[in-house]
């Protein structure tokens, strides 16, 4: 029985369904509903938008929009959490595939494949690498690059180059050939989408207590913002179809999009071009770090938004089991068509406040894009690219923190390297300013450990503070700050102290550090101490045998024994005579 019910935990932990799906009610499946066709509303505009950022055609968009919602249902750990293509992602994929549609499907299996291996190796600790100052900085440069990315198409303008500088260059220098149509109706849009986004920041909840009509007005207005993607592009199409119906067009429409669902079938590792054939190791190749920067950001992106709304929503997830999440959905998204999805924030907050109550309503928001797919893809053709480009623009100008720097300047001013770096490399590539944040990064990570702050108190007895742990790469840094105090000094002290109440762990580099520093010193008739040991640092100091090896239980004691070559705590101290074993050859002179 203890083995049955071991086996029933570890599969409510591997299909999480199974932990409220026994407790579903009436009253969750109300709720559940109206967040999925909420969110489902949203969704279904912005896919199509996404897919122009990716550089793939627009029924893309809408393939990779379901697969996520339906593998999240059964495998995801947060209720509020709902997984698509996102504006981020896009912008990645469009750098990576080349826009091939399969490149990026390749490029979808092949990330899926990461994240599971990754899940299965409990390997999620990698995120943690990569800083908020760089997470800053590539949000905000992707902000900027998408928005503009998006003028061409307010503008009206056709044949703009995708590369950023090109890009402002040339939108600038056509700016006279812009469509007055596009323009207006693109202007119009923007203005009424953030009209809608500052109405529903300030909209009062109407309390139980008032009457029906107020209630009424709530709901329509909170709708009405809530899905105010959808709402402009139904008006946005609605008045290009009127103008198509007079026979003249001033509106640069999406065009023909081909309807029905998508075959499911494995993607090619192979692709056919005029010439041969570009085989799997090349497709591979070509994509190079791209197959590192995709699934290291759909994690990062789909963890710490469960994250937040776990916090806020007071419930836990494990992240683990979002990462195998992820993986499955993006996996089984290549089979249909789908490029690398992640968590999408704006969409996420949409459910948690139409208040979800599982994940079910995941499973609403994938059959309302399928019932798009398969029945609505005819009227998508009168859909405005300039409202498209509107949606987009809405979506991602929140994303730019203008406030980060001007935080970082107050806080820490050393942040703003790899904030800035990966701010501004981002406009040349996008992999090599999350690259190179992430190597500034560590650069300065590294270097605080390999110089912590050292506090040294003279005296009879030099006490030596050091106020982080010791690693290898710091030993030579403290040895300096050893023999620069207790050798140079007009008045020597007795014997040196090194206090290691804030060292947690030692490496063998370090034993053999402090055992030549302890020679150095007693060639010049001084005793080195420690006090304050943790065990664990403790255990390995007296397994490597130091040759008159002393130490104190605090600060206080070592200065009343002097350093004395008796150990402290009235506890004999461990003595060898094989220290020269601990050094490795050529250290002892």
């Amino acid at each position: 029985m203890p083995a049955a019910g071991a086996r029933c935990a570890g599969l409510r932990r591997r299909l999480p369904v199974l932990r409220w799906l026994p407790r579903y009610s009436l009253a969750w499946l109300q709720l559940d509903l109206m967040a999925g066709l909420t969110v489902g509303l949203t969704v279904v505009p912005q896919a199509l938008a996404y897919a122009e950022v990716a550089g793939l055609p627009l029924q893309y968009g809408l393939y990779s929009s379901f697969m996520g919602c339906f593998v999240y249902c059964f495998l995801g750990t947060a209720k509020d959490v709902t997984l698509g293509p996102t504006a981020i992602m896009s912008l990645l994929v469009s750098s990576y595939a080349f826009h091939e549609p399969v490149y990026a499907i390749l490029l979808t299996f092949l990330s899926g494949c990461i994240q599971l291996a990754m899940g299965l190796l409990h390997l999620g600790f990698l995120l943690d690498f990569i800083s908020c100052p760089v997470i800053k900085g590539f949000t905000s440069a992707a902000s900027i690059t998408i928005s503009f990315n998006q003028v061409k198409n307010i503008l009206g303008l056709q044949g703009i180059p995708r590369q950023f500088f090109l890009q402002v260059y040339e939108t600038l220098r056509r700016i006279g050939e812009t469509r007055a149509g596009d323009a207006v109706l693109g202007l119009a849009c923007l203005a009424v989408l953030a009209g809608l986004r500052a109405m529903k920041s300030r909209l009062p909840r109407a309390a139980c207590m008032e009457s029906l009509v107020a209630r009424l007005s709530y709901l329509i207005v909170w709708t009405s913002a809530t899905a105010r993607n959808a709402l402009v592009v139904l008006f946005a199409g609605l008045v290009a179809y009127s103008f198509q119906v007079m026979g003249s067009q001033p509106l640069t429409l999406t065009g023909s999009i081909p309807q029905g669902l998508p075959a499911f079938q494995l993607p090619r590792f192979s692709m056919a071009v005029p010439n041969g054939t570009i085989p799997f190791r090349s497709m591979v190749e070509d994509m190079g770090v791209g197959l590192a920067v995709v699934p290291l950001m759909g994690l990062l992106e789909t963890v710490a938004i469960a994250k937040a709304f776990a916090s806020q929503n007071d419930y836990r997830i494990d992240p683990n089991q979002e990462l195998l999440a992820l993986g499955f959905a993006n996996v089984l998204g290549s089979f249909v068509s789908s490029y690398p999805i992640t968590g999408s924030f704006g969409r996420t907050a949409v459910n948690a406040q139409s208040g979800v109550c599982t994940p079910a309503g995941g499973l609403v928001t994938g059959a309302l894009v399928l019932l798009s797919l398969a029945y609505l893809t005819s009227l998508f053709y009168y859909i405005p690219k300039a409202a498209l480009a509107a949606v987009i623009i809405s979506a991602v100008v929140p994303m730019f923190d203008a406030g980060i720097f001007r935080t970082l300047w107050r806080v820490k001013r050393l942040d703003l390297v790899p904030l800035c770096v990966t701010f501004l490399l981002c406009f040349w590539e996008v992999q090599y300013g999350i690259v190179a944040g992430v190597l500034v990064s560590g650069i300065l990570l590294l270097y605080s450990i390999a110089r912590p702050p050292i506090k040294v108190s003279e005296g009879d007895v030099l006490l030596v503070q050091l106020g982080s742990s010791l690693h290898f790469p710091a030993m030579e840094c403290l040895r300096d700050a050893v023999c620069s105090h207790a050798l140079a000094a007009a008045s020597p002290p007795r014997s040196v102290v090194l206090d290691c109440c804030h060292i947690s762990s030692i490496d063998y580099t370090v034993v053999v550090g402090l055992a030549e520093l302890r020679q150095e010193l007693r060639k010049h008739g001084l005793s080195l101490a420690f006090c304050s040991l943790q065990d664990p640092v403790l255990k390995v100091l007296l397994s490597a045998d130091l040759e008159g090896f002393q130490h104190f239980p605090s600060w206080e004691e070592a200065e009343r024994c002097g350093g004395a070559e008796a150990g402290g705590g009235g506890t004999a101290p461990f003595t060898s005579t094989s220290e020269s074993l601990l050094l490795p050859t050529g250290l002892i002179q």
